[in-house]
């Protein structure tokens, strides 16, 4: 039961995810609506046999204030998917400020992007233009939608629908 379920606020924006076993309960307990099961799985009690859940709504509205993923070294090593921005290596990976803090760069989404040690250190103190490097892509803030469905690993064909497109599904 190690599975992911996306959970849906009232309105059907998603909130959050959570395990399988929670979101049993939350049906169970009719604090909120099956709007999707897994695939040819289920769960069986001794003499019953529910659905798998893999999208749950809630019955209530919960009011979150902020809906923002959080700027982590860890979360910008997702959404760059482990590859330093520069050369495309996937070793010795660190956090480089495209603008140098020196330089009057912030430490936010749309500076910050994954490096090799090797050309981080090539990069110093410069900007990538002055030195001739170019990013492979324009870093970028993701929203918590676009983050669950293309950078934390958490895709299923069932959630799409509530998340938009995405290129890549787990099964």
């Amino acid at each position: 039961m190690k599975s992911s379920v996306l959970v849906l606020n009232q309105d059907y924006s998603p909130i959050t995810v959570c395990s399988v076993h929670r979101a049993f309960l939350l049906v169970f307990l009719e604090k909120a609506e099956l709007v999707a099961s897994a695939v040819n799985q289920s769960l069986r009690s001794v003499n019953q046999s529910f659905p798998m859940p893999s999208v749950i709504r809630l019955n209530r509205y919960i009011n979150i204030p902020y809906k923002g993923v959080v700027l982590t070294r860890h979360n910008i090593f997702r959404r760059d998917n482990h590859t330093c921005q520069y050369c495309g290596s996937t070793r010795d990976l660190t956090l480089d400020h495209v603008v140098p803090s020196s330089k009057g760069g912030k430490s936010s989404w749309t500076n910050l992007v994954t490096a090799c040690k090797r050309c981080n250190t090539r990069k110093g103190d410069h900007t990538p233009e002055e030195v001739g490097m170019a990013l492979h892509k324009r870093p970028i803030k993701p929203s918590y939608a676009t983050f669950l469905r293309d950078f934390a690993g958490y895709n299923k064909a069932e959630w799409l629908p509530y998340l938009g497109k995405s290129a890549t599904i787990e099964p």
